[in-house]
């Protein structure tokens, strides 16, 4: 049974951080045979694509909203993938989440396998 663990979420202030990570088992192929992604969803909108890694962690890509000031990054070794947030903003308040697809990485949510259960950002002004 695929499980996806979101953690690090959190209330911070404008202009602080905060890392979030995302822990992978039970996986039908190795988590290194997966592209990672991370998307926000606040109330009343979308689920939104925030950025999403390759497997190897040699591409990335971003949301223009988040470019700068987030990082997504991934430990094969550990089955996880982070999301480290910096310079953040009111608007950022979300709950987040992370997904897994096979193939490479994608924008769209419609495209990813697995989803975890999502945890709470919440920035002040």
């Amino acid at each position: 049974q695929v499980q996806l663990v979101e953690s690090g979420g959190g209330l911070v202030q404008a202009g602080g951080s905060l890392r979030l990570s995302c822990a992978a088992s039970g996986m039908p192929f190795t988590f290194s045979g997966y592209a990672m992604g991370w998307f926000c969803q606040a109330p009343g909108k979308e689920r939104e694509f925030v950025a999403a890694i390759s497997w190897s962690g040699g591409s990335t890509t971003y949301a223009d909203s988040v470019k700068g000031r987030f990082t997504i990054s991934r430990d094969n070794a550990k089955n996880t993938v982070y999301l480290q947030m910096n310079s953040l903003k009111p608007e950022d308040t979300a709950v987040y989440y992370c997904a897994a697809k096979r193939g490479g990485g994608a924008r769209s949510r419609d495209e990813y396998d697995y989803w975890g259960q999502g945890t709470q950002v919440t920035v002040s002004s």
